[in-house]
């Protein structure tokens, strides 16, 4: 193989390829054959150099098939149905195509972000950017570097450290907590650099902030065992004093609330083309398919992925989180968008039409056009082979403007995608304090969230509403555990639950996991086995494999092996 030194400086030239996104504020600029100093002649230019960081996260595959299937898939909670169907058993192998995906446009983020580094310092210097543009942009550049770092590290283990603005792109893999110990000073240095979210002008909304910073911060502290570090930047005030969480927890996710005062950071979208097949969406449109190929196959025709029965039981009696994260057979859909758009379910396209020709998956129990997710008498498995769960994503099923591929066929969407949230702050620091010694102060936190979760105020003992099987749920006194369990109904069909789960430590996620749905070494489909209307005794799409040991860690994509003969692959997949 030829050995060839990489100028990222050079290579900004090719990557900064005409792309829009949500907001005028990531206008980018084609630049091809020309050099840096003469293509950053004006501060646009600069500024469009950082907006082509942020674009790096708005693909689809990026966001939805590497870094949510890892953060749900790997737990049981969520499973997949089509060409990925084997997260369900943890049989992804080094070929996997996301895994490549999830590389890729990592790093060409990070390679935008080294080479911003040296532009911006030259154009502050030639006068082109003040010194204040120069601040805020070098601070977005090492945050999305940090945060690129952050997700790699959490889903592979070490890898490369690529600092420089120039590589031979022969860099061996560092450690895991040597990049962590890089997300950490990346972040840092973001937070002397960033604007607050009380100072950063409304054109600008859905940049990088000094709260942004110091959450992720907090949350790599976790990841190197570091709690008094962590609790010093998630009580930092830029945090406590300027996010919150929403009263009503529904709020969170609507369509109508993105960019809410309780979101640090989220990958921003807008339509700005096509919203269907016909190809406008590849050509200028940041749009993403990211939602509607959550819902159910009698709804848009997809239903690429599907919830676990046992986490809609798992939801304790009066969580009115259920009802906006997982819905299944004889459940309506409570989305305020929806019903106002649609009526619920019952006004989708594919619903009125299969009500109209007499299909029976879509009359109600009473005889009229159905309004729920199924019925108990009649689950929506599926179109054509029944082989999903019944039960789907109500996070994601939260845009009325789709239609999935049904009716106007309104595809790919533009609701933002929420990356960290101040509910995953509080928890984080509930952890924290309970690994150092104030269980107390982390209880309180967890309280906080918990009574949101119930609109006032949450039962004093803490359970499961059912265990998996339908048996009784004992209560959780365990404060960590209280944690995991918190983390799991807050933040289940979002970004963080699994690397949340990974974080706690060697064999924890795999606890967790089996306490949650009795795994074990079966590798196929299982019946459910909780009385209800899906027990039926036929496998409709619940795995209960075990977590292996190491495949906690996804394997180093084998094209990047085969680029880098220093990359050494994890134990697991070798």
């Amino acid at each position: 193989m030829n050995k060839k030194n990489i100028s990222l400086i050079a290579l900004v030239a090719v990557l900064l390829i005409p792309l829009s996104c949500k907001k005028s504020f990531l206008t980018q600029t084609n630049t091809f054959s020309s050099t840096a100093g003469a293509t950053f002649q004006k501060s646009s230019d600069v500024v469009a150099l950082v907006n082509s960081i942020y674009d790096s996260y708005q693909n689809s595959d990026l966001l939805k098939k590497s870094i949510w299937y890892y953060a749900n898939f790997q737990t049981h909670d969520w499973f997949n149905y089509g060409a990925d169907i084997v997260w369900n058993n943890y049989q992804i192998n080094s070929d996997f195509g996301a895994l490549s995906t999830f590389w890729n446009n990592a790093y060409i983020g990070i390679a935008r972000a080294n080479a911003a580094f040296g532009i911006i310092a030259d154009a502050k210097a030639r006068g082109i950017v003040t010194p204040a543009l120069a601040d805020r942009l070098t601070g977005e550049a090492y945050f999305l570097r940090g945060m690129t770092y952050y997700y790699l590290a959490g889903s592979f283990g070490g890898v490369p450290l690529e600092l420089s603005a120039t590589t031979n792109g022969l860099t061996p893999r560092s450690s895991q907590d040597d990049v962590f110990k890089q997300v950490v000073a990346d972040m840092q240095q973001a937070e002397q650099l960033l604007l607050s979210k009380t100072t950063l002008p409304s054109t600008d909304l859905g940049r990088a902030t000094k709260g942004a910073a110091y959450g992720f911060e907090g949350a790599a502290q976790m990841w190197l065992g570091n709690y008094a570090g962590a609790l010093t930047a998630f009580n930092n005030p830029e945090l406590t004093n300027n996010y919150h969480l929403l009263p009503n927890f529904m709020d969170v996710h609507e369509f109508d609330h993105q960019n809410n005062d309780e979101s640090l950071f989220e990958i921003q979208f807008d339509v700005q083309g096509s919203q269907s097949w016909d190809g406008g969406w590849q050509n200028g449109g940041e749009v993403a398919w990211i939602d509607d190929f959550s819902w159910p196959e009698e709804v848009d025709n997809f239903g690429y992925d599907y919830g676990n029965p046992g986490l809609w039981l798992s939801y304790q009696p009066g969580d009115l989180r259920k009802g906006g994260t997982i819905i299944g057979p004889g459940d309506a859909i409570v989305s305020p968008g929806i019903v106002a758009k649609w009526g619920g379910i019952k006004g989708y396209p594919e619903v009125v039409s299969g009500f109209t020709n007499g299909d029976p998956r879509y009359i109600g129990d009473d005889g009229k056009i159905i309004n729920t997710c199924g019925t108990a008498t009649k689950p929506w498995y599926g179109v054509s082979d029944q082989k999903r769960s019944g039960y789907y994503c109500a996070k994601k099923w939260r845009d009325p403007n789709l239609t999935g591929n049904s009716g106007s066929q309104v595809i790919f969407g533009s609701q933002n995608q929420i990356l960290l949230r101040y509910a995953e702050i509080l928890l984080d620091r509930a952890e924290c304090k309970i690994r150092t010694g104030d269980v107390a102060g982390g209880l309180a936190d967890i309280k906080t969230v918990r009574d949101r979760a119930w609109g006032g105020t949450a039962p004093a003992t803490m359970q499961d509403g059912a265990k998996y099987d339908g048996t009784a749920a004992a209560p959780i006194t365990d404060p960590l555990q209280m944690v995991l369990s918190e983390y799991r109904h807050e933040l289940t069909g979002e970004y963080s639950l699994f690397y949340d789960l990974r974080r706690a430590g060697p064999g924890v996620a795999a606890a967790f996991i089996h306490e949650a749905y009795g795994t074990d070494a079966t590798s196929t489909p299982q019946p459910n086995p909780a009385p209800g209307p899906t027990h039926d005794g036929q496998p409709h799409g619940v795995w209960r494999t075990a977590l292996p040991d190491g495949r906690d860690l996804l394997p180093i994509p084998q094209a990047a092996i085969g680029l880098n003969p220093n990359l050494t692959q994890n134990p697991a997949y070798r």
